[in-house]
C-alpha cells in the first residue's frame, strides 16, 4: 500500500498529488530535496527518511520529479514499474501544458490524473501478484544430452583433438623461417609429387627445391627494400672535423659548450616547482583559502602549446565537429562512454571507488533526456555537469562559523567546548594546536583539555603547544590574562570524567573556547568507540570534529561511516550526537590527488571546517570547493 505519490516541477510547483495512508507528504518531500536533489546525490533512485521509503525519477526534458512514498518494511516489487508507467503516461497526456514552461501555466492548468494513476497502480499490483510457476530444466533439454557417447569417452594414453592441434600450430610456426607455410593448393600438389621421372625425391631434396621456389619469388623485393634500406641510412665513419688540442686544452671551447641556449646574453632558467601553498594566517586572524593550482597549469598558461602547422585544416574542423549532439535528447547510451572514463579518473584522484560509481550515475540521472545544442559536445556537457555536482557536494547544507558561535556563547556567559575524534596517527593534537593558535590571533583565549590519557607522551605533547603559544601570546600582551591553558590529570584516567573538569574550570575562569584532545582509536575498537561516545554524550560539545588525512581513499568512507554508526550505537540519548564537520590534515602530501574531500563529504554530507598544509600554527586553510574540483578534473 502506498502513502503517497506526487509530481512537482523542479521549480517546485506541485502539479498533482495522490494520499493515501499519510496524511501529508509535505515533510519526506522536502527532506528528499534538501538532502538529495539539491546536494546532487541522485546516485541512488531511492531515499530513506524516518519510516518511509521515497523512490523518485527525474524527467529532465520536462524539469518534472516523480516521487512514491510508502513503508520501508514493506517489500514492494511494483514500485519502479509504477514510477515508469505514470511519468509515460503523464507526460504524454500533458505535453502540451508542460512545454510552455511557464509557472502561471501550470498554477492554470488542471492535471486530472486521479483516474488514470488509479488504474496504472491497479494493473501493477496484479502483474506483481501473478508469477509463472518455474519449471526444472531436463535432461533432454541440456547439452549434454545432445552429444553422442562416443565424443564423451576418452582411451588412456590418447590426446584430444584440440590439444594436437594446437601443438601442431606451434610447430609450424617454429619451422617456418626455413620452410614456408603451405596453402591448400601446395598441400594438394604435395600429395601428387611423389615421383618425378620415375625417380623418388628424398626429403631434403624437396624441402631444398621449395626453398628455391620461394627464393625466387620473394627474393627480388627483399633485396630492393634492403638495398633503400641501406642507402638511406648509411653510416658515417670517423668524425667530421677532428678536435684539435693545444698544450692538454681546446684550442675551440666554444665547440665544447654544450649547455643551455642563452636569451639576450643571459641563460635560460626553469624556474623551480611552486607548491603554491603560502605560509601564515591573513591579517586578523582570517584563514586563507586553499589553492590547489600547481606549477603545471601556471606554465601552460604563460607558455601556451601552438598548432602544429602540418595539422590540415579540414582535419581540425572534423575534430572540431566530432561528437556534437546536434538538438537531440540524450540517453544513456551516448554518455555511456565518457561516464567510464570520469569514473576511472576520479578513482586515479583517489575517490573511492562506490562514491565514484554514485557520482557518474548521478550525473546520468541529472542528463537523462536532457535537450542539448547544437555545438554542445556530449564530453563538455557532461564534465560540467560533474563539475557543478562536486562543488555542490563540497558545499554543504549546513556550514559551520566558529567564530560567530564563539561569539554567541560568549553573549550567553559560557565556553564554546570543540571535541576532536579520529583514528591513530592523523594529526588531532597537531591540529588542535594549529586551531589554538588561530583562535588566540582572533582575540579568543582557549583552554586546551588533555583527554587522551591512553598515548604515552600525548600530555606532553600538549604541553610542549601550550608554551609555544603562551610564548608567542604572552598575558602581558593581553593585559595580564592568560590566554591559553592546559587542563590535564595524568594518565589512565577516565576521558569523559577528565572533559568534564575541564568544562567546569573553563567557565569558572573566564575562557572563552575548550579544545578536547581524545585519543585515536581505530573504527572496529568498539570498547574505545563506547568510552568517545560516553565523552559526547556527557559532554554535549558544540561541535565534534573528526580529523580524517587526506591520503586515504575507501578507508575514508569506512570510517567516517563507522564512526558515525557507533556514536549512534553507544549513545544514550534519544537523538545521538554524531559528527558536525572535518578536519582535513596532510593535504600538502597529495598533490592534485584531492578525492578524500569529496568521499569525506560525500558520505556524511558534513562541511570540511579545516585543511591541515604543513607542520607549523600558520599552516591551516579553509576550504576552497572551486580549486579542490579544478584540482580532481585536471588530467
Amino acid at each position: 500500500m502506498l502513502d503517497f505519490f506526487t509530481i512537482f516541477s523542479k521549480g517546485g510547483l506541485v502539479l498533482w498529488c495522490f494520499q493515501g495512508v499519510s496524511d501529508s507528504c509535505t515533510g519526506p518531500v522536502n527532506a528528499l530535496i534538501r538532502s538529495v536533489l539539491l546536494q546532487e546525490r541522485g546516485g541512488n533512485n531511492s531515499f530513506t527518511h524516518e519510516a518511509l521509503t521515497l523512490k523518485y525519477k527525474l524527467d529532465n526534458q520536462f524539469e518534472l520529479v516523480f516521487v512514491v512514498g510508502f513503508q520501508k518494511i514493506l517489500t514492494l516489487t511494483y514500485v519502479d514499474k509504477l514510477i515508469d508507467d505514470v511519468h509515460r503516461l503523464f507526460r504524454d497526456k500533458y505535453r502540451t501544458e508542460i512545454q510552455q514552461q511557464s509557472a502561471l501555466s501550470l498554477l492554470n492548468g488542471t492535471f486530472d490524473f486521479q483516474n488514470d494513476f488509479l488504474q496504472l497502480l491497479r494493473e501493477a499490483e496484479e502483474s506483481s501478484k501473478v508469477r509463472v510457476p518455474t519449471t526444472m530444466k531436463k535432461y533432454e533439454d541440456s547439452e549434454k544430452a545432445k552429444k553422442p557417447v562416443r565424443s564423451m569417452i576418452e582411451t588412456r594414453g590418447e590426446k584430444p583433438k584440440e590439444k594436437a592441434k594446437n601443438k601442431k600450430n606451434k610447430g609450424a610456426k617454429k619451422e617456418g623461417f626455413e620452410v614456408p607455410l603451405a596453402t591448400s593448393k601446395t598441400a594438394s600438389a604435395e600429395k601428387s609429387v611423389g615421383a618425378e621421372n620415375g625417380v623418388e625425391l628424398s626429403k631434403e631434396e624437396l624441402i631444398r627445391r621449395k626453398r628455391e621456389e620461394f627464393i625466387q619469388k620473394h627474393g627480388k623485393g627483399m633485396e630492393k627494400s634492403s638495398k633503400s634500406t641501406k642507402s638511406d641510412a648509411p653510416k658515417e665513419k670517423g668524425k667530421k672535423a677532428p678536435r684539435v688540442w693545444v698544450l692538454g686544452g681546446c684550442a675551440n671551447k666554444e665547440d665544447l659548450d654544450y649547455s643551455a641556449p642563452t636569451t639576450n646574453g643571459a641563460p635560460e632558467v626553469v624556474p623551480p616547482e611552486d607548491i603554491n601553498l603560502i605560509r601564515g594566517t591573513g591579517p586578523g586572524g582570517q584563514l586563507q583559502d586553499l589553492d590547489c593550482s600547481s606549477s603545471d597549469d601556471e606554465g601552460a598558461a604563460q607558455n601556451p602549446t601552438k598548432p602544429s602547422a602540418t595539422k590540415g585544416t579540414l582535419g581540425g574542423m572534423f575534430g572540431m565537429l566530432k561528437g556534437l549532439v546536434g538538438s537531440k535528447s540524450l540517453s544513456r547510451e551516448d554518455m555511456e562512454s565518457v561516464l567510464d572514463k570520469m569514473r576511472d579518473h576520479l578513482i586515479a584522484k583517489n575517490v573511492a571507488a562506490d562514491i565514484a560509481v554514485q557520482l557518474c550515475e548521478s550525473v546520468a540521472n541529472k542528463l537523462e533526456g536532457k535537450v542539448m545544442g547544437t555545438f554542445s559536445t556530449v564530453t563538455s556537457t557532461v564534465k560540467q555537469a560533474l563539475q557543478e555536482s562536486l562543488v555542490q557536494i563540497l558545499q554543504p547544507q549546513r556550514r559551520v562559523d566558529m567564530l560567530r558561535d564563539i561569539m554567541d556563547a560568549q553573549r550567553h556567559q559560557r565556553p564554546y567546548v570543540v571535541t576532536f575524534c579520529g583514528v591513530n596517527g592523523v594529526g588531532k593534537s597537531t591540529n588542535l594546536a594549529k586551531i589554538s593558535f588561530w583562535l588566540l590571533e582572533n582575540g579568543f583565549s582557549v583552554l586546551i583539555a588533555a583527554c587522551d590519557t591512553f598515548r604515552a607522551g600525548a600530555v606532553e605533547q600538549l604541553r610542549t603547544h601550550t608554551r609555544r603559544l603562551s610564548a608567542l601570546h604572552p598575558p602581558e600582551s593581553h593585559g595580564g590574562r592568560t590566554m591559553v591553558h592546559l587542563f590535564e590529570k595524568g594518565y589512565g584516567k577516565d576521558a569523559a570524567g577528565i572533559a568534564m573538569e575541564a568544562i567546569a574550570f573553563a567557565r569558572n575562569q573566564g575562557f572563552d573556547v575548550v579544545l578536547v584532545d581524545t585519543a585515536g582509536r581505530m573504527q572496529d575498537n568498539a570498547p574505545l568507540m563506547a568510552a568517545l561516545a560516553k565523552l559526547i554524550t556527557v559532554n554535549t560539545p558544540d561541535l565534534v570534529l573528526f580529523v580524517g588525512e587526506a591520503l586515504v581513499g575507501n578507508e575514508a568512507v569506512d570510517q567516517l561511516v563507522k564512526f558515525n554508526r557507533a556514536l549512534a550505537d553507544h549513545s544514550m540519548a534519544q537523538t545521538p550526537r554524531l559528527i558536525d564537520g572535518i578536519v582535513l590534515t596532510k593535504f600538502d602530501t597529495i598533490d592534485d590527488k584531492v578525492g578524500a574531500a569529496i568521499s569525506m563529504t560525500y558520505i556524511t554530507s558534513k562541511p570540511i571546517v579545516f585543511v591541515g598544509t604543513g607542520q607549523t600554527y600558520c599552516d591551516l586553510r579553509s576550504l576552497n570547493a572551486k580549486a579542490v574540483v579544478a584540482a580532481l578534473m585536471k588530467a
